[in-house]
């Protein structure tokens, strides 16, 4: 009993250590003046996510600035939504190999005009019609150089989406700048869905240009500007952008936290690493220990475990509701939700180091 109690304080702190905070601009009406600004959205097959993002672009009381969708090879109705919202629509003819993103975001900024650029994932929209101002204006008061990224607040719907809940915390934490240590360690990269730069930074790193072969082109993006030495800033968007992640199905989640895993781990700081695995594990301790006394019929051995098991449910949904609003509910079960990324997470490696590939929107991506 000690023993577990011991092992659920490791877990717990770990925990505590490894996910301190996470930082959200602050809501800011005041519109000064910034530069030009071009909006590139790389979509492939987002008829469905597309009019969401373009109608909250058409709210922002920040005018003017362009759009640019970039369409890459859809299959659905995604060039027809784009040009009905008066957007400018690029085909995107580049033949590179490798994840698609990459290429469609370097063919778009080729084809703009702005000196600030700012990537967007389909799947995102903003929360309000001041988001995109506060945004730049962060972006000028950090000293508008190199990337700053926001990770979107993760809406829910449908219930199956609740199963990415640890997947969404430990993308933020992985990023390896939200421990109790703050700055000390060296960003992993940045966050994909939001990355706002200044058009001179991102052509001196090479741009997406450079690290087309990557298929975690965010991290990638974020280590080609810290060998730049220019700041990589990450912060939570909750306030001012939001996705929602895999709405196509159960399947679609799969492949998409597939694609990301196995590979986006690498970059995670190794002090970062162990501490998640022992906050994992935690979860696995302490069901464990529940299970034990009650097979063991023992009252109180019964009221300290589940205690101890409801404070761990506790924990992990207050950090999930940090990136997404979550059903508060599904925690108590969560070693479903630990098991669920477990079993992922080796799929992923699978897939990655044995297949050498995924699959994504109906692309088969090579991993090198």
């Amino acid at each position: 009993m000690i023993a577990n109690i011991s092992l659920w304080l490791l877990a717990i702190g770990a925990g505590a250590l490894m996910f301190r905070s996470l930082p959200t601009p602050r809501s800011r009406t005041e519109h000064t003046e910034h530069p030009s600004l071009s909006i590139i959205i790389p979509a492939r097959n987002e008829s469905g996510s597309l009019p969401h993002l373009l109608g909250t672009l058409q709210e922002q009381n920040l005018q003017p600035f362009e759009v640019l969708v970039v369409d890459d090879h859809s299959t659905d109705d995604t060039v027809a939504i784009a040009k009905s919202f008066g957007t400018t629509v690029l085909r995107n003819e580049s033949k590179v190999d490798g994840a698609g993103k990459s290429a469609a975001c370097w063919y778009g900024v080729e084809h703009s005009s702005g000196q600030w650029l700012l990537f967007l994932d389909a799947d995102t929209r903003f929360e309000g019609p001041d988001s995109l101002s506060n945004l730049l204006n962060l972006y000028k008061q950090r000293g508008a150089r190199g990337i700053l990224s926001l990770q979107p607040f993760h809406r829910i719907e449908d219930m199956y989406e609740n199963l990415s809940a640890i997947f969404n915390v430990i993308v933020v934490v992985g990023m390896n700048k939200f421990t109790a240590w703050k700055n000390r360690f060296k960003p992993a990269g940045s966050f994909g869905p939001c990355i706002l730069t200044d058009r001179e930074d991102y052509l001196s790193t090479g741009g997406h240009k450079a690290i087309a072969d990557a298929v975690m082109d965010d991290l990638a993006l974020g280590q080609a500007y810290l060998e730049k030495d220019l700041p990589v800033r990450c912060m939570g968007g909750k306030g001012v952008i939001s996705f929602r992640m895999y709405p196509e199905g159960f399947k679609s989640l799969v492949e998409g936290w597939c694609k990301s895993f196995a590979l986006g781990s690498k970059s995670t700081h190794l002090a970062v690493m162990l501490m998640t695995i022992v906050w994992i594990a935690g979860s696995f301790i302490t069901t464990g220990a529940l299970v034990s006394s009650l097979i063991a019929m023992n009252p109180a051995l019964i009221t300290v475990t589940g205690g101890l098991y409801l404070i761990y449910a506790f924990q992990t949904m207050r950090f999930a509701r940090r990136v997404g609003n979550f059903n508060r509910f599904i925690f108590v079960f969560h070693p479903v939700l630990f098991s669920f990324f477990a079993g992922i997470f080796v799929y992923s490696i699978f897939r990655v180091h044995v297949l050498r590939s995924v699959t994504w929107k109906g692309r088969k991506i090579n991993v090198k």
